[in-house]
């Protein structure tokens, strides 16, 4: 019963116990399985802010909804949320995955990156709010829009300063208010190989039909060729 710990207890008892660990009656506190490695860990109830910040390889599993900035600067691991997921999800994020079945709130990926063998990667089964992928460094960030058919599944400013990674949306709907460095296409075969493994690891997770997600048309969304902020970031 984890209703009665403040956060500093709680973690220094799931990082005391054995290799799988389950938390009953979550009810809002911050940084659980702060900087984790080695462990699984089960969350029953609704954790706070900054789940998983600095994950170094555990997995994490929330049987319900997370707060804000879930997955902040994960190394590596994997969060997965069975309900929604609040604002800047992923936020620094620089290895891993993180899953949520349904939707996320505003500027999820935010400052994503990636180095050498690091790939973060975030798949939304459901909708997004705005500034998706702001700032995007590298990684990949898909959104499925899963009961979000006929309308936009994300918001406005999607991309907003992206100068490295991509985003994939599935989508028929045109994607308003994108910021001048977004290229925007409709993906190829080529293009959906890429997401497939991520596609299917998410329809496993949560009991759906990738096959029946991958058939639809997905936009993909890369920093444009003449994007100025890539000048800001890397060197000519």
């Amino acid at each position: 019963m984890a209703k009665n710990f403040l956060f500093k207890e709680l973690n220094e008892r799931i990082k005391a116990a054995g290799e799988y660990v389950c938390l009953e009656d979550v009810y809002g506190q911050s940084f659980i399985g702060s900087a984790l490695s080695g462990k699984t860990l089960t969350i029953n109830g609704t954790p706070g802010n900054a789940l998983g910040c600095y994950l170094d390889g555990a997995v994490i599993e929330v049987q319900g909804n997370a707060q804000d900035a879930a997955g902040d600067t994960m190394n590596d691991g994997k969060i997965i949320i069975h309900g929604n997921a609040g604002d800047a999800l992923g936020y620094a994020m620089r290895g891993g995955s993180i899953f949520v079945r349904g939707n996320a709130g505003y500027r999820a990926g935010i400052h994503m990156k990636e180095y050498k063998e690091k790939k973060p990667v975030i798949v939304i089964g459901g909708k997004t709010g705005s500034f998706l992928g702001e700032y995007l460094a590298g990684g990949l960030i898909v959104v499925l829009g899963i009961g979000a058919e006929g309308e936009q599944p994300v918001g406005n400013f999607t991309g907003t300063g992206m100068h490295g990674g991509k985003i994939f949306i599935r989508t028929e709907k045109e994607i308003t208010a994108l910021p001048e460095q977004v290229a925007v296409d409709v993906a190829a075969n080529d293009d959906l190989r890429e997401i497939e493994g991520v596609v299917n690891e998410f329809a496993s997770l949560f009991g759906m039909d990738a096959a029946s997600l991958l058939k639809d048309q997905f936009l993909i969304l890369k920093p444009n060729a003449k994007n100025p902020y890539k000048q800001l970031y890397t060197a000519n």
